[in-house]
C-alpha cells in the first residue's frame, strides 16, 4: 500500500521554526520527485518546494525562498522541509505530494500525504 504520512505540524510564534516530515512507503521513493504544498483556508493550493528523485535538484516558491529548505534522506524514505523565519501567513495545512515527474507537473496519479496543520501566531 503506498503511504505519504507527513508529521512536524503545529502552533508557533512568528520568527520561529518547524521541520515537517513526510515518511514514504508501498514505492520506490528514492526514484521519485517530491513536493511540499499548502493550503490555507479560502485560498488556492500553492506548491512550495520540490526536490528530485534520481537528480536531487531543489525548486523553491518565491514567497518561501531562502525561508525554506527542502532535503531527503534515501535511506529513511523520508523528505523534510525545514521552515524558518515563520510568518502568520505561512498558516495552512501543508500536504506532502510524490510522483517520477512531480517536479515538472502533476497527474491525477500523484500521490498525496493526508496534510499537517501549520499556524503560526503574531
Amino acid at each position: 500500500e503506498v503511504q505519504l504520512v507527513e508529521s512536524g505540524g503545529g502552533l508557533v510564534q512568528a520568527g520561529g521554526s518547524l521541520r515537517l516530515s513526510c515518511a514514504a512507503s508501498g514505492f520506490t521513493f528514492d526514484k521519485y520527485a517530491a513536493a511540499w504544498f499548502r493550503q490555507a483556508p479560502g485560498k488556492a493550493r500553492e506548491k512550495l518546494s520540490c526536490i528530485g528523485g534520481d537528480l536531487p535538484s531543489t525548486w523553491y516558491a518565491e514567497s518561501v525562498k531562502g525561508r525554506f529548505t527542502i532535503s531527503r534522506d534515501i535511506a529513511k524514505n523520508t523528505v523534510y522541509l525545514q521552515m524558518n523565519s515563520l510568518k502568520p501567513e505561512d498558516t495552512a495545512v501543508y500536504y506532502c505530494a510524490s510522483s517520477r515527474f512531480m517536479c515538472d507537473y502533476e497527474t491525477p496519479d500523484d500521490y498525496w500525504g493526508q496534510g499537517t496543520q501549520v499556524s503560526v501566531s503574531s
